[in-house]
């Protein structure tokens, strides 16, 4: 599959653990990021990620906004 089919757009807290960032997301579950810039301004608050799923709960993302 190529990684531009499936987009990405979500809400929910930003996480960090030993391994980088997760998305806890407001549907339920989690993503594990992918990020070019770690936003350590925006850990432990609601932010909405756009970007690519890369793998079944792994997203490459492009921005991160706060919520």
């Amino acid at each position: 599959m190529d990684r531009h089919d499936v987009e990405v757009d979500e809400t929910g807290r930003l996480i960090r653990d030993s391994a980088g960032f997760l998305l806890q997301r407001d549907a339920g579950g989690t993503y594990r990021l992918v990020l070019l810039r770690v936003p350590v301004d925006d850990v432990e608050k609601r932010v909405r990620i756009k970007g690519w799923r890369v793998g079944d709960d792994v997203v490459e993302v492009e921005g991160v906004a706060p919520a």
